[in-house]
């Protein structure tokens, strides 16, 4: 098998390894550190729920629960829906991802809304993630043939507004995850995962005047991915989803007529269950054990980490962005993303600008980092974003 087989058998096919042993996880370097910690990783199944497709939000440092609504508002918080002032739109999103490895693993999303009326609005989406094809192969290498692994989620949207500052939303999702092509792994016979979820989310947004400056303070957060869990084998050990809890705030400044600032800051931290430490005889000796149901996976996920409440902390991603709009009509884009080195070490640097004219939007996203330690490097994202109807 050479090396681009390789990699996407570690990235897609991974999940294969998981039927057996149960780990569908982000890769961490094995090993204690100097300071006495070691690397630890969170478990989940289908973790490209956590990839976000919008190339605007992307630019920004993956930060957006509480930036200003758009028709891709269901990715990160469904219930900014109800702020939209236009009666119907859809958008369309393409990346192709980890390019800097692999040339054929791409993520595709659709979304699209419509407002029932002044206070509610539905919405809907889909997310398609490929992993391009894979040549199967034995253990004495024998070829199995070639396989094409892809997922999808499937989302139906409900947003409520309640008075001029605050909306609330709820997003129904169907995941289909189709990675191993019916393989047999550790004698038995695998099948697609499928799950069902729900988002919980809330949106606050209010205009002042803030550092001496006419502004819209706005508040987001956003529980992602509660449901049920996924399995591979019939009646086999069950993954948990990748629950996510983000939660942030956004500062807009209208700085006049023509210019416009905009400074966003997200915490993420994923509401599963960390995995303990145990000895060579396979006995817990610290942490908690991670077999148990998705509401107490979630409700332990706070105090759950074998390293105590610092451990909890590193488990906390921070995104920050900022956003320049020129006329409403063109903008520039940065950000940052940091993820803890014991926690899956992604951190890295955004770019982006977008461009609005009459009913569209176009925007584009590069993520800059260093090839050498980051498989997200070169990542692009871009948006189509269409509005139609008269603003209300």
């Amino acid at each position: 098998m050479n090396l681009r087989y390789s990699v996407k058998t570690a990235l897609g096919i991974f999940s294969l390894v998981a039927v057996s042993i149960g780990v569908f996880a982000q890769e961490v370097q094995p090993g204690t550190q100097t300071n006495g910690s070691a690397p630890n990783n969170i478990v989940t199944a289908v973790p490209f729920l956590l990839i976000t497709p919008d190339a605007r939000i992307g630019s920004m440092g993956d930060a957006g629960v509480a930036i200003s609504p758009d028709a891709n508002s269901t990715s990160i918080n469904p219930s900014k829906l109800a702020f939209l002032d236009k009666p119907y739109g859809f958008s369309a999103s393409y990346s192709p991802w980890l390019k800097s490895l692999v040339p054929d693993i791409n993520l595709a999303y659709l979304s699209g809304f419509y407002k029932l009326n002044d206070e509610s609005t539905l919405g809907s989406s889909l997310r398609y993630f490929s992993l391009g094809e894979i040549q199967f192969v034995d253990i004495n290498q024998q070829d199995l043939g070639v396989y094409s692994p892809n997922e999808l989620a499937w989302d139906v949207t409900y947003a409520r507004r309640f008075g001029s500052s605050f909306s609330l939303g709820t997003s129904l999702r169907y995941i289909y995850s189709n990675l191993l092509s019916g393989q047999f792994a550790a004698g038995q016979q695998t099948q697609a995962g499928s799950a069902i979820a729900v988002d919980v989310s809330a949106y606050y947004k209010k205009p002042t005047v803030f550092l001496g400056s006419d502004a819209i303070i706005s508040a987001g957060v956003n529980i992602s991915n509660i449901g049920t869990k996924i399995s591979y084998v019939q009646g086999g050990e069950k993954n948990f989803l990748p629950t996510n809890f983000k939660i942030g705030a956004a500062s807009t400044f209208l700085v006049d007529d023509y210019n416009q600032f905009t400074f966003a800051l997200d915490f993420n931290k994923l509401l599963v269950p960390t995995q303990p430490r145990y000895d060579e005889d396979g006995k817990i000796i610290a942490g908690k054990d991670p077999n148990r149901s998705v509401p107490s996976g979630i409700f332990g996920s706070f105090s759950d980490a074998p390293g105590g409440f610092s451990e909890e902390l590193r488990e906390i991603n921070i995104a920050a962005g900022v956003e320049y709009w020129y006329n409403q009509q063109f903008a520039l884009r940065a950000g940052y993303f940091y993820e803890n080195p014991q926690k899956g070490d992604r951190r890295y640097f955004t770019l982006g600008a977008g461009l609005k004219y009459n009913v569209f939007n176009i925007d584009f996203a590069y993520l800059a980092a260093n090839a050498q330690k980051s498989p997200l490097a070169n990542t692009l994202r871009f948006t189509l974003l269409f509005n139609f109807g008269d603003a209300k």
